[in-house]
């Protein structure tokens, strides 16, 4: 299903993360790849508020962005509690983008080198120079193998049909062969860290 993001933020932005907070819970296995900005599951609350911030002022809706960034937090508890696993891959990019500033950016990727030392989170960082045998694409989650979000300019696209998650499965399949992890993703991650000073 196609649904605009004016639609989907006609009041405010708290109302679409606590009405998916129930799919977070339920789902056993994420995957998510994010080509521009950090994951909302792994965002600090300065980095989300910058974001949604810039997100209310472009798109021109209510701004709720303090009980936002609340409900956002509250959704990405899943990180942390039950019984999920994350596999999340994130272009090298993301870690430059600047949408909080410096001190909030470098407090969200100090996160980041955190998160990915849970046994439930497996972070891949897809460097500027690698090879790519697939390209750039839309962000996207996967829940389970039932349901693919992609997030565009305009709208989230919500994919159900099995032949087409499977599309969206293979390419991060495909994406996380060019990924780094551990000590080489550390590495991209705190070097990003240093640029910051």
């Amino acid at each position: 299903m196609y649904v605009q993001w004016k639609q989907i933020h006609r009041d405010g932005m708290r109302r679409v993360h606590q009405k998916t907070t129930p799919l977070y819970q339920r789902t056993r296995h994420f995957r998510v790849y994010a080509s521009n900005l950090m994951p909302g599951m792994l965002q600090t609350a300065e980095y989300a508020t910058g974001l949604l911030r810039s997100i209310t002022e472009f798109q021109q809706t209510p701004d709720d962005v303090e009980a936002a960034v609340k409900a956002r937090l509250d959704r990405s508890r899943v990180v942390r509690e039950g019984d999920h696993r994350f596999a999340l891959l994130i272009e090298e990019a993301v870690l430059y983008y600047r949408v909080c500033d410096d001190e909030a950016m470098a407090g969200q990727l100090g996160y980041l080198l955190s998160v990915m030392a849970q046994a439930n989170v497996s972070l891949g960082v897809i460097p500027f120079g690698a090879r790519r045998r697939i390209w750039p694409l839309e962000a996207f989650y996967a829940f389970d193998e039932g349901l693919v979000a992609v997030e565009t300019l305009t709208a989230e696209i919500n994919v159900a049909a099995p032949g087409e998650v499977g599309t969206y499965l293979k390419a991060f399949a495909e994406l996380s062969q060019i990924a780094v992890h551990g000590a080489q993703a550390r590495a991209h991650i705190t070097k990003a860290i240093d640029s910051l000073a």
